[in-house]
């Protein structure tokens, strides 16, 4: 903003709370979840869902393992009503699960909301009226303090003298000063006794006083302080269940639900994702999550989050971002070298702890979390562009493609790999990275092929293996034959006999391919010379473990030549 902006704008009071005691406590246990995606998050939709969207909606929230689902605003509309309906008289709703709607302390609209749940075994009515002062102001036309609370007072009675006549349906009462955000803590909390006094809870049957950060205004400590505030001063503690319904306006929304539980907090209120009006609603997968990465169990299965994830973004039609925590395309994936290296020693050592079943708590470099934990996998951790490294290079060929080529080859292949994407200025996909890899180190034939070979194992003395090959060189065919410990030092005999020699092997490796066919082997073959002190390396690819170590040490002898 320009100066002349900002000057429009001024801090929110702090909170006169000098010993508050929430910053030196930790969550150690989750509270109660209450979704709200079927009224605050479809009513900030551009297309609301549907009745038959909603069900669907409703059974996922269920097998995610919410036990408070608000389901909408009955009195509102009549696809809202309908589908109350539904779930009462179709038996929908599991016998654990409470369903909650939401009012205005408006008589007509409270009397059509109690049409709508009879039959529910248990409903929680949600009423709520503003209380700020700039909705005193100006939505309520200069509402003193008196009319509002008369709102509070008179909604809740009326809940109270409706509950009685629905005698097969369990009442609980919840009532929200609504933007307490932006109310004086004494005013909200003069509401909510006034509302406490009428219903009169009890530890055997408690009410609900819900705390919406409606807009977000200030920090999270700040709303840590108004929710200590309240949870000291309020009347009947024992029998009230504090709730948080945090908004995103300042982007802190996790944040301050996280410290509003330290402040006393019982109860959150929030939505997948985080949908909801404006910048949205809290995301309960995040906070959810954020628990299950300290050890707390929360009740909530997020094991498949991707599938969780399409059936949202199909009954909403919105999308969730590829940096959104945990459930983004992109927050599994690393596309900086030394993280890619890092993650790749992190899963390498894991591994190897739980084959010695000495692995322990969850420790890998830049994931907080197993992907594998909620239904991502490995395959898209690492992924390449110009930006990356040998270490993902290598992930990707071993893991995707069964490569596991010798460490020392890895700087290598990075960085031929790498500064292609960097060309194409683009990121690679794993087949692309495979393809390069074949392309630049894997069965090179020119200037030299092996165009055939024979192997007499019983050969000479002491176990020699006799070679007998024909090659092309540099468009000339050789027949070479040479004595060896094996088909390798018998091929490299054979060259130095013709004289076409002049490296030193110096490192051999093999290994069949992991998830290609069973009958493929590769090779690697390091070799160096006088000429080019930089030693390089060549792969062989073929079913027979021979011939893999022959393409091998051809490749590596054209990548050498290459370099002179």
């Amino acid at each position: 903003m320009k100066p002349e902006s900002i000057r429009k704008y001024s801090a929110f009071p702090a909170v006169d709370l000098p010993d508050r005691q929430w910053p030196d406590r930790t969550i150690e246990h989750a509270p109660t979840w209450a979704s709200v995606d079927l009224r605050d998050g479809n009513q900030a939709l551009p297309v609301p869902m549907s009745i038959e969207e909603k069900l669907e909606f409703f059974k996922l929230l269920c097998d995610v393992g919410f036990k408070e689902i608000e389901i909408g605003f009955p009195s509102a509309a009549d696809t809202e009503f309908n589908f109350c309906r539904r779930l009462i008289e179709d038996d929908l709703i599991p016998e654990d699960v409470t369903i909650q709607i939401l009012v205005q302390t408006r008589d007509h609209l409270i009397r059509k909301s109690f049409e709508a749940i009879s039959g529910a075994r248990r409903a929680i009515v949600h009423i709520y009226n503003s209380t700020s002062p700039l909705q005193r102001r100006i939505t309520f036309g200069n509402a003193s303090r008196d009319d509002i609370k008369k709102l509070a007072v008179d909604g809740a009675e009326l809940v109270k003298e409706l509950a009685i006549t629905i005698p097969d349906t369990e009442v609980v009462l919840q009532y929200s000063p609504e933007s307490f955000s932006d109310t004086e803590l004494d005013f909200a909390l003069d509401c909510c006794n006034a509302v406490i006094d009428v219903w009169q809870p009890m530890p055997e049957k408690k009410m609900i006083i819900n705390l919406p950060d409606t807009v977000q205004l200030t920090t999270p400590n700040v709303h840590a302080d108004m929710i200590e505030w309240m949870c000291r001063h309020i009347n009947r503690r024992e029998s009230v269940i504090v709730s948080l319904h945090t908004h995103n306006d300042r982007g802190t929304g996790t944040a301050a639900t996280e410290q509003g539980l330290m402040a006393g907090a019982d109860r959150v209120e929030g939505t997948l994702f985080g949908n909801g009006e404006r910048t949205g609603n809290l995301d309960i997968a995040n906070v959810a999550l954020n628990m299950n990465q300290h050890g707390i169990e929360t009740g909530l299965d997020f094991s498949d989050l991707p599938s969780i994830r399409a059936v949202y973004e199909r009954v909403t039609r919105m999308t969730v971002s590829e940096r959104h925590p945990y459930a983004g395309e992109l927050v599994f994936t690393a596309f900086s070298g030394s993280h890619q290296d890092a993650i790749k020693k992190g899963l390498d050592q894991r591994s190897r702890e739980i084959k010695a079943g000495t692995a322990t708590a969850w420790q890998v470099p830049y994931l907080t979390i197993d992907p594998q934990d909620i239904g991502r996998s490995y395959e898209a951790i690492i992924r390449i562009n110009s930006q990356s490294g040998k270490g993902g290079v290598a992930y990707i060929l071993d893991h995707e493609h069964g490569f596991d080529m010798p460490k020392t080859m890895h700087p290598v292949v990075g960085g031929r790999i790498y500064a292609l994407a960097d060309e194409l200025g683009r990121e690679l996909s794993p087949d692309e990275i495979r393809d390069t890899f074949f392309e630049l180190f894997v069965n090179l034939s020119e200037p030299m092929a092996l165009i055939d070979y024979e192997l007499d194992h019983h050969a000479g003395e002491k176990s020699e293996v006799a070679c007998h090959a024909s090659i092309s060189y540099h468009g000339k065919v050789k027949n070479i034959s040479g004595l060896g410990n094996g088909p390798i030092n018998a091929f490299v005999h054979a060259m130095k006999k013709a004289g076409l020699k002049n490296f030193h092997l110096t490192d051999y490796r093999s290994h069949a391919v992991r998830g290609g066919s069973d009958a493929d082997s590769a090779a690697y073959i390091q070799l160096q010379n006088d000429t080019v002190k930089q030693p390089v390396w060549g792969c062989g690819v073929d079913p027979s473990i021979e011939m893999a170590g022959l393409k091998a040490l051809v490749t590596a002898i054209n990548l050498l030549s290459a370099q002179d």
